[in-house]
Order: structure tokens, then C-alpha cells, then sequence
């Protein structure tokens, strides 16, 4: 609502302690509604994933920044490969938010949030693919350059990405679930989530 009335956006993203506290409160509650297999269910899963990358992703950029040279026998750099693929491979996930999950809060009034995604993650899309180039790369760059582009991505995408997922876990989902009240509906949407198709590290998919 604030949003809407015109209020940055910006300005909502650092809420105090007291708030966190409660909108975590609130995603428990939230989540313990979910059946296996529901749309929010599967969207929550896939985040929870995503931020193991993360954390996986902070611990290979500490240990290569350590390195004076580049190593080829370090297994760091095939970790930041891998990790940098999947971050690519949640395309699928945002192509379910965008395509399925936003239409569907906007048929209702809700446009603030769904429109500030969804320019999150045109923001985050192009990062993401150059920390997949860069990991491909690394044997061919000078390797002082690497370091610090890998630094740069790392600690941007990073806070970026916990960042957004953590107002779509705590606003964007709950506020669809109390909006989109009909069971069929939220099967119908299950269904394109489907014909959309899942990320490689879905659980269960």
C-alpha cells in the first residue's frame, strides 16, 4: 500500500529488529499452512537453496581471495562454476513468479510489489551470467582481475539476492496466500507452474 501511495521503495528495505522479528514469526506460521507440492511450498524450497548457494558462494570467494595465482587443481574453482550454474538455473524459478504467481496478485490490486520483482530480477539476471563467465574465464584473465570482479559479484549478489528473497518470503508470499483464496485456483496455477518446468536443484521435483 505504501508503495502504491508512492513511498521509494527504497525506503521499506531496512526495517528494524522489531519488524524482522514479527515477519519471521509470520513465514513459520505462513509455511506450516503449506502442503508438499503447493506453489509456495515449492517457490520457499527452491529459496532455501538458493541462499545454501549463497552461503556456499561467501565461502569459495574468501578461499580464492587468499590465492596469489590461479591453481587448476583447486577445487574452489569448480565449486564456483557449479554454484554460478545454478544461480543461472533459477531462471525457472523467476519465470514461475513472473509469468504465474505476479499475474495473479495484480488481478487483485496487488501491483507495487510484483513490479519491484520483477525489476529485481532483471537487475540480478546479467550478474548472475557474468559470475558464470567469469568462473569459466578464470583461466584466461589475469588473475588479480578475477579476484576482484569475483569479489565484486559476490558481495552484490549476495546481499541483493538474500535481500529479495527475503521480502518475497516475508511480504510477496504470505500476502498471496491471503489473497488468492480459491483451492482450484492455486491448482490451475500449479499446472503452468509445471508446463514452465523446475530448476535442476528443485527438492522433489
Amino acid at each position: 500500500k505504501l508503495i502504491e501511495e508512492g513511498v521509494d521503495p527504497q525506503q521499506l528495505r531496512h526495517l528494524c529488529a522489531v519488524h524482522l522479528e514479527v515477519l519471521d514469526g509470520q513465514l513459520r506460521d505462513v509455511r506450516g499452512m503449506l502442503a508438499p507440492g503447493h506453489v509456495l511450498d515449492t517457490f520457499y524450497r527452491e529459496h532455501d537453496e538458493i541462499l545454501h548457494f549463497l552461503d556456499l558462494l561467501d565461502s569459495v570467494n574468501e578461499r580464492i581471495q587468499k590465492e596469489k595465482d590461479y591453481d587448476p587443481a583447486n577445487p574452489a574453482y569448480e565449486m564456483l562454476r557449479h554454484l554460478a550454474e545454478h544461480l543461472v538455473a533459477a531462471e525457472k524459478h523467476h519465470a514461475r513468479e513472473e509469468d504465474v504467481l505476479f499475474p495473479e496478485l495484480e488481478k487483485r490490486g496487488i501491483t507495487g510489489p510484483p513490479r519491484i520483482m520483477r525489476l529485481e530480477h532483471n537487475d540480478l539476471r546479467p550478474r548472475k551470467h557474468r559470475l558464470l563467465e567469469l568462473a569459466e574465464a578464470v583461466s584466461g584473465m589475469e588473475f588479480a582481475r578475477f579476484r576482484e570482479e569475483l569479489a565484486q559479484l559476490t558481495a552484490y549478489v549476495g546481499l541483493h539476492l538474500r535481500d529479495h528473497i527475503f521480502r518475497e518470503n516475508t511480504i510477496l508470499y504470505p500476502t498471496a496466500l491471503e489473497v488468492i483464496a480459491a483451492q482450484a485456483t492455486w491448482a490451475e496455477m500449479k499446472s503452468r507452474c509445471d508446463a514452465i518446468g523446475y530448476c535442476c536443484f528443485t527438492p522433489g521435483a
